[in-house]
């Protein structure tokens, strides 16, 4: 049964340039905020203009169980005209030339940034995708007053983040790290925020995982992740209901302070900005720690987008609706209801002159050389669906580091197989 988040209407004029009638289009977005607020302020802004079109968007759940709903719905062609979903490898996992509808076409691709559209592209010289998001940082939000309090500085290498956290748990009764394992996505960040650290060590790994040359339980600079994921669960830091909170808790737990650091994507400032506004500068961000003050840098994540499946009835009006998210109007309407989490990938869309805290934390690894990386899944197209299923299990103190680095080896496998990879 479909679970219908909202439906805009309105009656008056055709489309304009693609001269098609009234009509409706049908929308996919995943369950968070961000998503929410980006595709109902796309949607009112459009209809101001096209108001023939007629919007029904329906929501789907994250992580694992969402993204056997977009496959689900794309095999057996009961897609919307327009979803949402990642770029990059899992993108590519929906062999978007057999799938998708190319975007080539409309007249704001070049508007888009160069690096976004390789993650949303085929082999073929074909895109496919419109972002809605922000570029993301992937590192930890924390509790600026209670670094205040405790007078901490944020941390540059491994050592000194645990240094933090066991001052946090012996002087006050707030949790060091904040972990969300109901929805289980949410568990993965200490592993795959950790990339630039990965790089910084192993300069080749990306081509060389790709290649099956490289595995994560054989390379130690790969492995760490889930070495730091077991860390922080045997060092006994997290939050006593770490298995049961899901991601609303824990924005709301580093937004108030009841916990102080939170691995997390920066997406997730648009949920504390709509549900906590007077708390968002309470909040700030660095990136993962690693090894050396000399390599800290910071792992980014290019935006999810907005698709057409082949079997849309509406692959016009669709585009059309893509070609708006496109421009520098669109863009400043996703702006307006997210505020501003990080730098917009659409040319002409400008950050306003005040930002939250962790978005200024933010920008100076953008404006430094050499102090990002993309994240893994963006420069290699092999990252195993059961990653999830294995953090929470380190995580939790079900598994170790090393055994869960092995099986998550072995279903990174599968998955390149199915891919045709070449040497797996």
């Amino acid at each position: 049964m479909k679970a219908r988040f909202t439906s805009l209407t309105a009656m008056a004029l055709a489309l304009g340039a693609t001269g098609v009638s009234a009509q409706e289009l049908s929308i996919l977005i995943d369950n968070t905020p961000a998503s929410s607020g980006a595709f109902t302020a796309l949607t009112e802004a459009y209809t101001a203009k096209n108001p023939d079109v007629t919007f029904d968007i329906e929501v789907r759940p994250g992580g694992g169980e969402g993204d056997n709903i977009v496959k689900t719905r794309l095999a057996t062609g009961e897609m919307t005209d327009i979803f949402s979903y990642n770029s990059g490898s899992l993108f590519q996992a929906l062999r978007p030339s057999r799938t998708l509808v190319p975007i080539n076409d409309i007249p704001n691709l070049d508007n888009l940034n160069e690096s976004f559209l390789q993650t949303v592209a085929d082999g073929d010289g074909n895109y496919y995708g419109v972002p809605y998001e922000a570029a993301m940082g992937g590192g930890i939000l924390y509790h600026v007053p209670t670094y205040e309090e405790l007078g901490l500085e944020v941390p540059q290498t491994w050592d000194e983040f645990m240094a933090n956290n066991a001052a946090i748990a012996e002087q006050t009764d707030k949790a060091p790290v904040i972990q969300t394992y109901r929805d289980t996505w949410t568990s993965q960040l200490f592993v795959l925020a950790d990339y630039y650290n990965v790089q910084s060590q192993e300069p080749g790994f990306a081509d060389a995982y790709t290649a099956n040359e490289a595995k994560y339980a054989t390379t130690p600079a790969a492995q760490a992740g889930f070495a730091r994921l077991q860390e922080v669960y045997e060092a006994g830091y997290l939050n006593e209901d770490f298995g049961a909170a899901n991601f609303d808790d824990g924005v709301r737990m580093v937004a108030t302070g009841e916990g102080v650091h939170y691995p997390m994507l920066t997406f997730s400032l648009a949920n504390i900005e709509q549900n906590y506004p007077d708390l968002i500068d309470d909040v700030g961000f660095f990136a993962q720690p690693g090894e050396s003050v000399d390599a800290n840098g910071l792992t980014i994540w290019l935006p999810a987008a907005a698709y057409i499946p082949q079997t849309s009835e509406n692959v016009e009006a669709a585009k059309d609706f893509l070609n708006f998210m496109a421009s520098s109007e669109g863009c400043a309407a996703i702006v307006s209801a997210n505020g501003a989490t990080g730098p917009m990938l659409v040319e002409g869309c400008e950050l306003p002159d005040s930002v939250p805290r962790a978005v200024s934390d933010m920008l100076p690894y953008f404006n430094e050389e050499g102090r990002t990386a993309p994240a893994l899944e963006f420069l290699s197209p092999v990252k195993g669906p059961a990653l999830e299923q294995l953090t929470v299990e380190v995580g939790s103190g079900i598994r170790d580091a090393q055994s869960a680095a092995e099986l998550y080896d072995a279903d990174v496998t599968k998955q390149a197989r199915q891919l045709g990879l070449p040497n797996w």
